[in-house]
């Protein structure tokens, strides 16, 4: 019962060749650490990864019908199977091949004859990386659902997170982050207001204004937030903690929890509270009217100095194209 339980657990490969010694030297080379499946033209095996949805491909170039290429192009063009790693593996050992095989969507390109140990050694590598691909990708959609999840204390804000997320990428852009660092600006900006969790429902949705003991409860909530992420050493996490606790912080040093004044703010923390408050003025709440955009870039860029850097601003103000384009598409107010 165990035996079957750990090859039932074991990654599925499939291997595509026309040729049956070939298939046959690649059972050798991988049935003890995988479960196979064999294909012997390109029809055949988008059947069975269809079906089968395997861990891995590896595929030959050369075979009748349809190639190789043509049966990865056909996979990267599928939602359902873009992300199956395919290498190939093949007796076309000529540059161009090995080009072409990498800009059609392969992860490798392993040329025939092959030696057995550095096929098991790529095999095992491509595997983990796929693993902590989808371990990042199950990270970041569960650092959304928690972004949600204190949205959902305030049911009345609609897209907020994403335009606001979406906002802050395009101005880190603007700032000359890379796309890299950007796309770890978007990926915690949604927890921003996370620590909102841990403010009592009679405050937080409170129609009127609140009194000043209830805004010492509600400024509470960057610190609630930075508590429930934890600090950490590098990454998403990383920035989402600085970004919680500070994106209430004011250039002046008028901000909350800390009183951090001018460039002791983190700047991601920066770039999302700007993002937050123009997603803020911009959007209908129960207690106010959405602002005209024109109206509020004059107030973004009154804030200069005050709220906000002049530097932060002037960078934003450039990006209006772009802030505008993504406030079209994910705006709550269908006259906006």
């Amino acid at each position: 019962m165990r035996l079957q339980s750990m090859r039932e657990s074991r990654h599925t490969l499939l291997l595509v060749d026309d040729e049956p010694a070939n298939l046959q030297v690649l059972r050798h080379t991988l049935q003890n650490d995988y479960r196979l499946l064999f294909a012997k033209d390109g029809n055949r095996a988008l059947e069975l990864i269809r079906d089968d949805k395997p861990s891995l491909v590896l595929l030959d170039i050369m075979m009748p019908g349809m190639s190789g290429y043509e049966v990865c192009e056909a996979l990267k063009a599928d939602e359902s199977t873009v992300d199956i790693p395919v290498i190939f593996i093949t007796a076309l050992t000529d540059a161009s091949n090995e080009e072409k095989g990498l800009n059609v969507g392969a992860i490798d390109y392993i040329s025939k004859p092959f030696n057995p140990g550095i096929v098991r050694a790529r095999v095992r590598n491509h595997l983990k990386l796929a693993q902590a691909e989808a371990l990042r990708q199950t990270r970041l959609d569960l650092m959304r659902r928690l972004g949600m999840a204190a949205e959902f204390k305030d049911p009345t804000t609609g897209q907020h997170i994403m335009r606001m997320s979406y906002y802050a990428h395009a101005v880190a852009r603007a700032a000359g982050y890379g796309e890299i660092a950007a796309e770890e600006i978007f990926n915690a900006a949604p927890l921003h207001d996370v620590g909102k969790i841990g403010v009592p429902d009679e405050i937080l949705k409170k129609p009127s204004g609140l009194t000043e003991d209830e805004w010492v409860v509600m400024r509470q909530h960057p610190s609630i937030g930075a508590q429930i992420i934890g600090e950490h050493t590098d990454g998403v996490l990383k920035m989402a903690y600085h970004i919680a606790l500070s994106h209430h912080e004011k250039w002046d040093g008028t901000g909350y929890p800390q009183g951090l004044k001018g460039d002791e703010i983190p700047h991601a923390a920066h770039i999302v509270a700007l993002a937050d408050v123009f997603d803020a003025l911009t959007s209908e709440r129960p207690y106010k009217k959405a602002w005209p955009l024109d109206e509020t870039f004059a107030y973004i860029r009154e804030q200069g100095g005050k709220h906000f850097s002049p530097e932060l601003i002037e960078i934003f103000l450039r990006a209006r194209p772009e802030i505008e384009r993504i406030y079209a598409l994910w705006t709550d107010n269908p006259h906006g």
